[in-house]
């Protein structure tokens, strides 16, 4: 990593740690030159990988083909390949900080986002991997039973499609629930992190407020995300949760800059990086900064704002349903699992 960018400034004077957001091993390589200490996939990174870099992954691809694997159990199998590197290139950093970081993120199947028992299964085969591999599972109510019982059995979990503070808060309540099981049975509890992807709930109220005609700006809809995670960073820390906010989906500097020095985890995406290697920025930490009261007055003009940023704005029940979550899932599963399972 070059000397004196602001992202190494981040890292080496405030608390704020990175993933890399890719699945693509040259960026992966790349991404620990920079400080990376864990990786984000989703099934639409794992088949770019797959489709953009044939030539490297030809005999996993090979080896899935020959053994007839079809639908589902083909896209596990090129997911494990793809994963499984990943956590072997990682590895380091997990045994470095005794499994405090270092993981890579391996996806249950999207349209599995209801049925607990496949979520589990699978969840359960994804653990087997590498040690290091935190399987992500859905923010909704299904994928947080899920998640409770994956704390309990020591299998480390990121949960995903996760965009409000309501979201992580239950999250962060089923990972102590999930941890307090694992104590009582004499297992080390897995490690949790509650993903805010930050950048999809600004696009989402966006588009809210352009339909809706809401009095809000761009500027207000900017801050949106970062509302939210401020307001979901100071109950993490008020309440004391074990899990760890990992904020996903970046879309401008300011997701970083205005959000330096908390004490989370950000993802960042290779294109995203070089804003922050190749641009300087003002080296300080920010995560204190209150958002305008009378911003979050416009924003709060809008429900689907209100669903996002008040603590009880929605019940895990309505999770499922929310705009964003549905927007995502569906993206998932059409452009990344079901690839998967075509891919020839």
């Amino acid at each position: 990593m070059s000397a004196g960018t602001y992202l190494q400034w981040v890292l080496e004077n405030t608390k704020t740690e990175w993933w890399h957001d890719s699945a693509d091993p040259a960026e992966l390589r790349l991404g620990l030159e920079r400080g990376a200490i864990g990786v984000t996939t989703n099934p639409f990174l794992s088949n770019l990988t797959l489709v953009r870099n044939r030539a490297a992954w030809a005999a996993a691809i090979e080896a899935v083909q020959s053994a007839g694997l079809t639908g589902e159990k083909k896209a596990e199998e090129l997911i494990r390949h793809v994963v499984s590197h990943a956590a072997s290139m990682y590895l380091p950093h997990y045994h470095r900080t005794r499994g405090r970081m270092g993981y890579v993120c391996a996806q249950v199947n999207p349209s599995r986002a209801g049925d607990r028992e496949a979520m589990l299964a699978m969840a359960r085969r994804f653990h087997s991997f590498a040690p290091n591999i935190a399987v992500k599972l859905p923010a909704a109510a299904a994928g947080l039973d899920v998640l409770e019982d994956c704390i309990a059995e020591g299998i480390t979990a990121t949960a995903t499609v996760s965009f409000t503070v309501p979201q992580v808060i239950a999250i962060a309540e089923r990972c102590r629930a999930g941890r307090k099981r694992a104590i009582a049975a004499g297992i080390e509890p897995g490690r949790c992190f509650a993903v805010i992807m930050i950048g999809r709930l600004d696009d989402y109220l966006r588009e809210v407020a352009q339909d809706n005609h809401a009095g809000v700006t761009e500027a207000d809809i900017r801050q949106s995300g970062l509302a939210v995670t401020k307001r979901a960073y100071s109950i993490y820390r008020e309440r004391g949760y074990e899990a760890v906010l990992l904020v996903a989906a970046l879309r401008g500097e300011y997701h970083l800059t205005e959000l330096a020095g908390a004490e989370l985890v950000m993802s960042i995406a290779p294109a995203p990086q070089e804003w922050f290697v190749s641009r300087d920025h003002p080296r300080e930490a920010r995560i204190d900064r209150e958002i305008s009261a009378d911003v979050i007055r416009r924003l709060c003009a809008m429900p689907e704002f209100v669903k996002a940023y008040e603590p009880s704005g929605m019940q895990p029940s309505e999770f499922i349903s929310y705009g964003v979550t549905q927007r995502t899932l569906c993206q998932f599963i059409e452009s990344g699992w079901k690839l998967l399972e075509e891919l020839r």
